[in-house]
């Protein structure tokens, strides 16, 4: 099925994302017929300010939403100090950057330590932290926050025990096609080990409160020595074969070599992998397109991969 094309919004408010959400059962709205499709039992109901009530997906019977409005709660439990900066579709996805006053410095530019939590109404894309579901939560990892461009970018490599095994994981990645983290285990941290989670509603502020506590308290990991890497190693001439390799639709590409030549511009720097990772990143993340929220940090993860890859070889 052909999912609606949308263009992510920008909003430094809360108030934009946390209306009322909740799940209506069908059996309510249908008493009169006996439904069939046990698969689907509630709808997702949302009620954005200044809009009408909106349909954003029909779910199973165990599904739980995850309302903006709870995260917000949480977020402010624990943080006193933070900026807000947040990516939403009208079709009811949603990602927040939670960015900290802590730095890091790659090359000129300064980077701040960020929270990135993905979400969706319409189930489309999973709640994660830092990129991880909760079905994939094995480690605690740190984002940063890219003000030029306002990019938020996950620790794609945090995962790996140092630095000699990620490269060693880039030699073996085929050209082009995306290979799992957790194709070697023993390459990947293990420092977080969750029960089997799955957020129940009753305790569902508490489970959230402990998961971006151990979030927050993560370093800066191997990811930040890999941006170094990619802003240190320059590239010649950035043709449009390099764009074309990379796992990502040819508008967006197109889009990417803009990127690129204004970053060029604005920090008066030389082509780099870095810049070349940011400009894909910028692409992905405002560009029109029926990819989902989900969509567009599966293939950030390819892309940085990739790059990583040919700068490291």
């Amino acid at each position: 099925m052909t999912y609606i094309s949308a263009q992510p919004h920008f909003t430094d408010s809360w108030n934009d994302i946390c209306y009322p959400v909740e799940p209506v059962w069908l059996t309510e709205l249908l008493p009169d017929y006996d439904i069939m499709a046990t698969d689907r039992q509630q709808i997702i109901v949302g009620h954005p300010e200044g809009g009408r009530k909106t349909i954003f997906g029909i779910q199973s019977a165990e599904y739980t939403i995850v309302p903006n409005a709870t995260i917000r709660d949480v977020v402010d439990e624990l943080l006193s100090d933070y900026t807000l900066q947040i990516k939403y579709t009208t079709t009811g996805e949603f990602s927040l950057h939670i960015i900290l006053p802590e730095k890091h410095s790659v090359g000129s530019e300064e980077l701040y330590k960020c929270l990135i939590i993905t979400n969706s109404y319409n189930g489309k894309t999973p709640f994660s932290i830092q990129g991880q579901t909760l079905t994939g939560m094995v480690y605690n990892t740190s984002s940063m926050f890219r003000t030029i461009c306002k990019n938020g970018l996950m620790g794609w490599a945090d995962s790996f025990k140092q630095l000699s095994t990620y490269q060693d994981w880039l030699m073996h990645l085929p050209a082009g096609k995306e290979k799992s983290r957790g194709s070697n285990a023993s390459l990947l941290q293990s420092t977080f080990k969750p029960e089997s989670i799955r957020f129940s509603k009753n305790s569902l502020h508490q489970q959230l409160y402990d998961l971006l506590r151990g979030h927050l308290g993560a370093n800066l990991n191997l990811t930040a020595t890999v941006y170094a890497h990619l802003q240190q190693t320059p590239i010649r001439k950035v043709d449009d074969e390099i764009l074309k390799k990379l796992p990502i639709p040819v508008q967006l590409a197109k889009q990417a070599k803009e990127r690129l030549r204004l970053e060029e511009r604005l920090l008066n720097a030389e082509p780099s992998y870095w810049l070349i990772y940011n400009a894909v990143n910028h692409a992905l993340f405002n560009a029109r397109s029926s990819l989902t929220l989900n969509d567009r940090y599966r293939l950030d993860e390819r892309v940085f991969h990739q790059l990583a890859a040919q700068a490291y070889a």
